[in-house]
């Protein structure tokens, strides 16, 4: 135990803890007091609290990375500058585009972007429906006297109504079973690809490449069961079928900060990445002295000077000069030439 308080990160763990108190907090408003919280969920939101936890901390450990650190300073102080308004639209337009789209991944294989979208848009929108349930900040009510309405209600407010049976009404009861369709198809199109792929096959591993796909089924499958059950068992198998839901998606919550899937919260830091390029371009390339041809840009170049020495690299020569002033040609030139002196002072080029 005192090993575990040794190595734990203090700055990340009162993040981590600021963001699930922040969660109970919200739960509590958007409920009106747990007025219109569904205690049925309760598992749902410790596993949820849990999860905000998990990602608040790892995430915190991860910025603290002196190059993510800067990455992530230099975003904010591109985005906020004279160039607010162009790098607003461009940073939405990358978001739709490869966050909601998941067109970044399309350059790589037709079927494989269709199998991406399929279960990232379900898993959107499966936790678009969730999570203001689960927090109690969406509610549906009947009516006294008024047995065929169904009233939903948003923080309490009541937002919109709908008649039982409607197609209204069918839509939104199965919202769940439309993103379990989604992902279901999503996954076996991505386990296929594992099943198949030669190179896949001999690198992959469970619990970076078969657990996340096998969460994901299970989930949805348990939650289509529950749907089948209501709409042609009488809910003879709920208990069942909803304790059997729960468990897997409670493993998935837990597993979400440390497993594969954290990748999704690391993707929007992407968009981060792509103002930093664009800004770079913006104020110039960076010229090799030795090929004299242009590399990279100049803000990458003097940033890896400034993270090098934080890291404990230091690349200066006694000219003023840096190695890392160097593109890769110019580095294996500067590496070739410097063996080729150590050869001459030594008396002998061979052996």
């Amino acid at each position: 135990m005192s090993r575990l308080f040794r190595t734990l990160n203090r700055a990340a763990f009162f993040k981590a803890l600021m963001a699930s108190i922040v969660v109970v907090v919200l739960v509590l408003v958007g409920s009106r007091n747990l007025q219109n919280f569904d205690a049925a969920l309760f598992a749902y939101l410790v596993g949820t609290v849990f999860a905000v936890f998990g990602i608040a901390y790892r995430y915190s450990v991860w910025l603290q990375r002196p190059p993510t650190r800067l990455y992530w300073k230099r975003s904010m102080q591109f985005l906020f500058s004279s160039m607010f308004f162009p790098y607003l639209y461009r940073s939405a337009k990358l978001f739709f585009r490869n966050i909601l789209g998941q067109r970044f991944i399309a350059y790589r294989s037709r079927t494989r972007w269709i199998g991406h979208f399929m279960m990232a848009t379900g898993c959107m929108l499966a936790f678009a429906i969730t999570i203001p349930l689960t927090f109690g900040w969406i509610n549906f009510e009947l009516i006294p006297g008024d047995d065929v309405t169904y009233y939903a209600k948003i923080f309490g407010f009541q937002a919109f109504s709908f008649p039982l049976g409607s197609p209204m009404a069918f839509i939104t009861f199965h919202g769940l079973v439309w993103c379990s369709i989604l992902v279901t198809i999503g996954a076996a199109i991505m386990m296929r690809r594992r099943l198949t792929n030669g190179g896949l096959i001999a690198t992959q591993t469970f619990s970076d490449d078969w657990l996340p796909l096998i969460l994901l089924i299970a989930i949805s499958i348990t939650g289509l069961g529950i749907s089948y059950d209501y709409t042609f068992l009488n809910g003879r198998t709920y208990q069942f079928m909803a304790v059997t839901h729960a468990v897997t998606v409670i493993l998935f919550l837990v597993w979400l900060p440390f497993g594969k899937f954290f990748h999704i919260f690391q993707r929007v830091a992407q968009l981060g990445a792509k103002l930093y390029k664009t800004e770079g371009l913006r104020r110039g390339m960076a010229e090799c002295p030795h090929t004299k041809k242009e590399f990279a840009t100049k803000t990458h170049i003097e940033d890896l000077k400034k993270v090098s020495k934080k890291l404990g690299f230091d690349y200066s020569k006694k000219d003023g000069s840096n190695h890392l002033d160097l593109s890769p040609e110019g580095k294996r030139s500067a590496l070739a030439k410097a063996h080729f002196e150590a050869r001459k002072k030594s008396g002998k080029f061979f052996g």
